[in-house]
């Protein structure tokens, strides 16, 4: 466990330490040699410490070499087209992310022999979806950093490069010439996906159908500023995005399903991660989504082969694999940080919350043994664990510090799984009946208003109290790594069992 803590803390820093700053390949260089001296210093004399210490500052050079190599120039054919209206053929590479005023569309297109992934703000009409070849136009522009109103930088340039998008198209306007064809796959699960939220549009009034939406797959579109705003005060912003949540909550159903089936492990195992991929493509594959999936994978191959499933190792590797493969990730997807936060909270400072728990509640009221088994003891527990987890990294990015956010969302906890099961219903109950008996779609509907009603009533309600929420103005990040550094030392430090062996439910 060590040797893989310094393999991807070391290769994380490399990747951290590039991104940050600009420098060349004397600093890489040095750092190789570092790593060559501790490595002789391993063989006069052998302590488990130059050995690591070794690891990590090799993993950190391969960190940093790998990150230079995403670095590359743009397009001489298209940088020569900025600040100029120009028109494009391209294809459509990614789901339109539709908003209230405009959509969003990444096309992909060839000029001069050169490629290149755009992002085309345009009208919410014509719809397009993915796999179409369209006609752009619009006036090109090369994405910028820009901060907010408190000073904080925001590196949109870099979130878009993370997928692909080099240019933006401001002013745009589309026209298909080409629809996707059928064969197509990203083109199928996106019909999959809107045919779905066309369901729920015709079972469910607004904003419930826009937040069962946003619960089974993602997405802010219809639920209107205030309401969006409440989610965000109140602590709950992760009930209405594709968060790994989402797809933990998936995997779980998938794999309490198959411990109910005949079916040999190992072609359980293949239907379980073929349906979590589908609904990964379905709600789209965003890093925090993908960092879920690799975690459910290597928990049904574990089912699969009889082996233990180690959260904690799970979590390392699929860190190291998404880095080592998008080295971006790191620092320009916040989402991404925020999820492996939250996930690594839940399986190494969770355990120690309830080990507190047990310590200062009695052992039981009137009977009920409420400190070893009692529910709420694991719903503080991990909400406590994921908050406090995420608390720097989020007060850093964002500022925002909802004071209501753990009670918000003690109360929701419980619910989204099931507003999520309900709110498929709903949609699925949209697809069939609503063209010859739209009465029957309605009634199927109707817990999954209930729910949504009541996740929307916890937001408003919170959100609305004195002081919920405040912005903290911007504090350097070394402060950030001060606070990690105390978590990991308080969870170290204390004897007892991080690691939860059973199956994906702290992933």
């Amino acid at each position: 466990m060590n040797i893989l803590i310094a393999i991807v803390s070391g290769f994380a820093s490399g990747v951290f330490l590039r991104s940050v700053f600009n420098f060349g390949w004397p600093v890489i260089v040095f750092i190789f040699i570092l790593a060559a001296l501790l490595s002789a210093a391993v063989f006069l004399k052998s302590r488990r410490v130059y050995s690591l210490g070794a690891i990590f500052l090799l993993l950190t050079a391969f960190g940093m070499l790998r990150t230079t190599f995403i670095d590359s120039s743009l397009p001489d054919a298209f940088l020569r087209d900025v600040k100029h209206r120009v028109s494009y053929d391209g294809i459509v590479v990614s789901d339109p992310d539709v908003r209230d005023a405009n959509q969003r569309v990444q096309i992909r297109v060839t000029s001069g022999g050169s490629t290149a992934t755009m992002l085309a703000v345009a009208p919410r009409s014509p719809s397009v979806a993915v796999g179409d070849r369209v006609r752009v136009s619009g006036t090109l522009a090369i994405p910028e950093a820009f901060a907010d109103d408190n000073g904080r930088i925001f590196r949109y340039d870099k979130y878009l490069e993370r997928d692909g998008v080099r240019f933006m198209l401001n002013f745009a306007y589309l026209r298909v010439e080409q629809e996707a064809p059928w064969y197509s796959i990203p083109s199928a699960l996106a019909r999959v996906k809107h045919s779905f939220l066309n369901g729920l549009q015709a079972t469910l009034p607004e904003p419930y159908a826009s937040l069962a939406g946003g619960v089974v797959i993602g997405g802010k579109s219809g639920l209107g500023n205030d309401l969006k705003d409440a989610f965000i005060r109140s602590g709950l912003v992760q009930i209405i995005v594709l968060s790994g949540y989402n797809v933990m909550i998936v995997a779980e159903w998938i794999m309490a399903a198959l411990a109910h089936t005949k079916l040999p492990k190992r072609w359980g195992a293949v239907a379980g991660a073929l349906a979590v991929l589908i609904f990964v493509g379905i709600a789209g594959a965003s890093a925090t989504a993908l960092r879920a999936m690799l975690m459910a994978f290597i928990a049904l191959f574990a089912r699969a082969t009889g082996r233990s499933y180690a959260a904690s190792r799970a979590l390392l590797v699929v860190v190291f694999l998404m880095i080592l493969w998008n080295p971006l990730y790191l620092v320009f997807d916040p989402g991404f940080g925020l999820s492996v936060a939250a996930t690594a909270g839940l399986i190494w400072l969770a355990p120690r919350i309830e080990k507190i728990w047990d310590i200062v509640s009695p052992s039981s009221y009137g009977g009920l043994t409420m400190s070893k088994h009692g529910f709420w003891k694991n719903a503080v527990a991990t909400t406590l664990a994921a908050q406090i987890a995420v608390l720097p990294l989020l007060l850093y990015d964002t500022g925002n510090l909802s004071l209501v956010s753990i009670p918000a969302n003690l109360l929701t906890m419980p619910m989204v799984p099931l507003a999520m099961g309900f709110s498929a219903l709903a949609g699925f109950a949209g697809i069939l009946f609503n063209s010859f008996a739209p009465f029957l779609g309605t009634i199927l509907a109707f817990p999954a208003y209930l729910a949504n009603a009541f996740l929307i009533f916890v937001a408003e309600k919170s959100a609305a109290l004195p002081f919920a929420a405040f912005t903290l103005p911007l504090f350097p990040f070394w402060l950030v790594l001060v606070a990690y550094a105390m978590l990991i030392y308080i969870v170290s430090s204390n004897k007892i069992p991080v690691q939860n062996t059973s199956a994906i439910s702290s992933s």
